[in-house]
């Protein structure tokens, strides 16, 4: 029996275990949609207000999940809307099968209408693309897209569809899913010659990041760290993979992480990097980064190696796999010394003042953490709201903390966030936002809405793009450039006018209140609290700088 080419495409991805869709309908891809009204109690549709809402969507639903997300969108337009989401899933390695519709082939190569080589623009912001120019590729091709997205480095895949090809037919029998299986030779006396180092070093520290939570490796980390008592670190990609409460956990490191932490890398004569790339971000100044300490790099990506910083030991594979075969030769030691050195520079550690007359960043997330507890996925935005909840969000578990590290994407949490909640129903997510990115993608609160998608947004509102303006007030002698946003936004009867509940605090006590009432409420809800534009994120490390540039106050 001949089946249509846009049924085969939703056969494809049942058996690779899809169950929602991310997109936006068009021409090119009516076929696609017009098959899906016969799938729909198999797949759900979240139909969002824009492509670049879908694709950020699909990404939340990948970073919380651990599955593949997949975005569809027409040709054009649709297309080159959800690139920014591409590229934001690919600097953070997030597995995402992208499908594109194009002109039909006939047409193709002849300015069309909505015609796009997107093939051509997404090329450097993915792992790999196809083009199908027959109906019997499709199967194959989705299949290894799903298989390329999801192993090795993950990232995402797109695939450009003509639309004449979906709309034709061919035989149809459903194949294999392909193997995701990592084959690396990783030999043991390598394993070993770690080991050794680990074991004879007397002020370690382990540096983690996203191919932790990537790999599926926190319990073997966390058990490496506990038998070895070596005092670990993580990035921003890396929040949730350190146990919060475990006094060995020294937080997050880099341009703003903590002082005792980055002193304590400058300090250290062994460092353990697992599934990190050492961005300037962390490693801001190369030269001087961990400049007393042997380095070993643990990641799956050969590219990664000596890309950012020379290390003088690498071994490339799956740190899951790596960390496993670690354990049995590792030796528990006290490192008495070293702990003491290192509680000893905590207490120089900055410490944010408190109040509850006004409100203070560090205790709206605060509140939200302690109040929801360890089921609660935070989704950032990117701005000084990113690094405050970076900071005081106390994550005790991978996929709890979902931000835009690599491209730094404003924009990105909404419809993260809604792709977080649509593949956690169960669990509380929590979006923080600041004036700025929420002015970017606001129109996906009606998307939450008409889906029936309970978030609860805060918006830190300081009038103002604060992290651009706090590099402004510390950098540039206070000369404030389009950065001031006094627009006078009601962001409260414009969340209702989109269906959402409201409040808006400038209080502390005010926040609370409203913040309860947010949890009981059966829809989303959008929390706007006023922040002082002079409020900034510290401590920080000015790019190109090191420890000794460190900015308390």
């Amino acid at each position: 029996m001949k089946v249509k080419g846009s049924e085969i495409i939703l056969k494809t991805l049942i058996d690779e275990g899809v169950d929602t869709l991310f997109g936006y309908p068009g021409g090119s891809v009516i076929q696609v949609f017009d098959s899906l009204y016969d799938y729909r109690d198999k797949i759900k549709l979240i139909r969002t207000s824009h492509e670049q809402g879908a694709a950020h969507a699909a990404d939340g639903f990948a970073r919380s999940t651990g599955k593949v997300g997949v975005v569809i969108a027409t040709s054009g337009p649709g297309a080159t809307n959800i690139v920014t989401g591409v590229a934001t899933a690919f600097m953070d390695s997030i597995p995402l099968v992208c499908i594109t519709g194009n002109a039909s082939r006939k047409l193709i190569g002849k300015d069309s209408f909505q015609e796009i080589d997107i093939v051509g623009i997404t090329m450097p912001i993915t792992k790999h693309n196809f083009i199908v120019r027959d109906v019997s590729q499709l199967q194959e091709t989705i299949r290894k897209a799903f298989k390329i997205a999801n192993s090795g480095r993950k990232g995402p895949v797109l695939i450009d569809i003509p639309s004449d090809v979906m709309a034709d037919f061919t035989y149809y029998e459903p194949k294999e899913k392909l193997s995701e299986k990592n084959n690396f030779d990783i030999k043991e006396v390598d394993i070993l010659k770690v080991a050794n180092y680990i074991n004879n070093s007397k002020k370690p520290i382990i540096y983690c990041g996203g191919g932790v939570t990537a790999s599926g490796s926190f319990k073997e980390l966390r058990k490496l760290i506990q038998e070895s008592n070596i005092p670990a670190c993580n990035t921003i990609m890396g929040i949730g993979v350190l146990g919060y409460e475990d006094e060995l956990n020294l937080g997050m490191l880099g341009m703003h992480g903590r002082y005792s932490t980055n002193q304590a890398i400058d300090e250290c004569d062994l460092l353990i990097a697992c599934g990190v790339r050492f961005s300037d971000r962390v490693a801001l100044n190369t030269e001087k980064f961990a400049k007393n300490a042997y380095i070993i790099h643990i990641d799956i990506d050969k590219s990664e190696i000596d890309k950012n910083i020379f290390t003088n030991f690498s071994l490339i594979g799956d740190v899951k796999e790596i960390l496993t075969r670690l354990l049995p030769h590792i030796h528990s030691k006290e490192r008495r010394d070293w702990i003491s050195r290192i509680n000893e520079l905590r207490k120089n550690d900055y410490v944010p003042k408190s109040s509850e007359d006004e409100i203070k960043p560090h205790q709206v997330i605060k509140y939200i953490s302690k109040t929801l507890g360890e089921d609660l996925i935070f989704v950032t935005d990117v701005g000084q709201h990113q690094m405050w909840t970076a900071q005081y969000c106390g994550r005790t578990h991978p996929r709890s903390f979902l931000t835009s590290g690599g491209l730094g994407t404003m924009g990105f949490g909404y419809g993260a966030a809604i792709g977080a909640k649509v593949g956690n129903p169960n669990r509380p997510v929590v979006h923080i936002t600041g004036d700025g990115s929420f002015n970017m993608n606001f129109n996906e609160v009606i998307t939450a809405v008409n889906n029936h998608v309970n978030i609860i947004t805060v918006v830190m509102n300081n009038s103002a793009l604060g992290m651009v303006r706090q590099w402004q007030h510390i950098l540039y002698n206070d000369r404030f450039s389009g950065t001031n946003m006094v627009s006078g936004l009601d962001y409260v009867n414009l969340s209702k006018a989109m269906g959402a509940d409201a409040y808006s605090c400038k209080s502390f006590n005010e926040f609370k209140i409203s913040f309860d009432k947010a949890i009981r409420a059966n829809k989303p809800v959008v929390i706007e609290v006023e922040i002082d534009k002079d409020e900034l994120v510290l401590p920080m490390i000015p790019a190109g700088g090191s420890v000794e540039d460190v900015i308390m106050e």
